[in-house]
């Protein structure tokens, strides 16, 4: 049977199933939602994977989430050997009040499936088994399998695990269904990764608060410093301008429309999109710092008083070509040395990720090109992305020779971490023949 048309009538059957999986409440923080959520998660996706012909098993990380682990051999020694990944815990729903749909109830609103992890990632795992189901007993390649549970949270545990098991997800091809396309019928591969760097910085002047009619114009004040301190992190374009760090590089990818960009990112009328590049040279291209949240006496219940200490929190996001280590120094560096009137400055470094760029010019990629083809009708492009994939730089130390292949059901309108996320079902279908076309050609 042609494979599109068997994805066609395979599509009932993944509605069905990815409604079951969205209702799993798979949050991977116990603060919030049961653990045993998470471990339903595990088993439905163990169970249907070994029913596509997968040896499967769970196995626990580091963080204690768990990992389903599988392979399916069966082409010999000589067949490429293909890693499928994608993760079954979810974002929380964030406000669910400001979801139009149950978020753990999949709902069907103007032909595009709603609730949490339709996209993100649970739409990528019966997008999986939708391609495996395709080509039925047809095994051109050696499969693995790894679905983790902790991704979201970044707890790092399934990077832990590869990297203390090698051998068990080693392979020629590694396609990471964690990421998507430029837009709805326009099929892409995400090529680059920003890395990261979070931090807290801190500015204290004085012991006590002080009364600002009595001590106000000469006590140093910690809240107009910090203020201070973090209008010099970005120029009057809104470019990033952390000293040390290079803003001007361009994108050489495809092009993110002005216009496209300002829908979907929901850009007020009027107000001018940041920096001296285009859409795509800052997000994919260049340094970007975010202020994340502010800890500072709040507008209600506030006093007439000088401010004695105030923190911000802060994202930095790193293009390839910039280590994590070089963008800790230069903006640790800049914010101590920006601190105006000697106020005392101190910094907290939470967290740390590097950037990953993926080499293009792989019988893997150009498999995989000729397969978006046939699938969209459309010419395949390259993406950036602005998250950060910690587990693509273990799998790239880990084996070099590897095609590392960032792909996925996602696209704009999916507003993945945010309410109302959802997936347009033709992306589910049309990825799903994309991978089962690239399983037959790759072999």
């Amino acid at each position: 049977m042609d494979l599109r048309q068997r994805i066609t009538e395979l599509m009932p059957e993944a509605h069905d199933e990815l409604a079951e999986l969205v209702a799993i409440r798979s949050v991977a923080d116990p603060r919030q939602f049961p653990p045993e959520e998470c471990e339903r998660a595990a088993a439905w996706v163990r169970d249907r994977f070994a029913g596509v012909g997968f040896d499967v098993r769970l196995e626990e990380t580091a963080d204690g989430s768990r990992a389903v682990v599988g392979s399916r051999p069966g082409a010999g020694p000589d067949a490429p050997t293909v890693l499928l990944y994608a993760h079954y815990d979810v974002q929380p729903p964030v406000d669910e009040k400001a979801w139009r749909t149950p978020p753990f109830e999949m709902t069907e609103v103007d032909g595009r499936w709603y609730g949490r992890g339709t996209a993100d990632c649970k739409g990528n795992i019966v997008m999986h088994l939708a391609a495996l189901r395709a080509l039925g007993d047809s095994r051109g390649v050696n499969l693995k399998l790894v679905v983790e549970g902790s991704e979201e949270q970044g707890t790092g545990g399934l990077e832990e695990y590869v990297a203390a098991h090698p051998d068990l997800f080693r392979a020629d091809a590694i396609l990471v269904c964690d990421t998507g396309n430029a837009a709805v019928g326009r099929p892409a591969a995400t090529v680059s990764l920003r890395g990261m760097v979070n931090l807290v910085v801190t500015m204290e002047s004085a012991s006590t608060e002080l009364h600002s009619g009595m001590f106000g114009g000469a006590a140093p004040d910690a809240l107009a410093a910090l203020v201070h301190v973090l209008s010099t992190l970005r120029d009057e374009d809104g470019d990033t301008v952390v000293r040390g760090l290079d803003n001007t590089q361009a994108w050489t990818g495809a092009p993110y429309p002005d216009d496209q960009f300002r829908s979907d990112a929901g850009v007020l009328d009027g107000v001018s999109l940041l920096g001296s590049g285009s859409v795509s040279d800052m997000l994919w291209a260049r340094p970007a710092l975010t202020i994340l949240g502010i800890d500072c006496p709040p507008v209600v219940g506030s006093a007439a008083a000088v401010v004695p200490k105030a923190a911000a929190r802060l994202n930095l996001r790193i293009p390839p070509g910039i280590t994590p280590e070089d963008a800790t120094r230069a903006l640790t560096e800049h914010l101590t040395s920006a601190a105006p009137w000697g106020v005392h400055c101190t910094v907290e470094i939470e967290a740390t990720g590097s950037p990953f760029e993926a080499a293009t010019d792989g019988p893997a990629y150009r498999a995989l090109a000729a397969s978006m083809q046939e699938a969209f009708g459309v010419e395949m492009t390259h993406l950036g992305q602005g998250g950060s994939i910690p587990l693509c730089n273990v799998f790239a130390e880990l084996y070099p020779e590897a095609e590392i292949i960032l792909m996925g059901v996602e696209e704009p309108m999916a507003l993945i971490h945010a309410p109302n996320e959802s997936v347009d079902p033709s992306e589910i279908a049309s990825m799903a023949l994309a991978e089962a076309l690239f399983l037959e050609r790759y072999a």
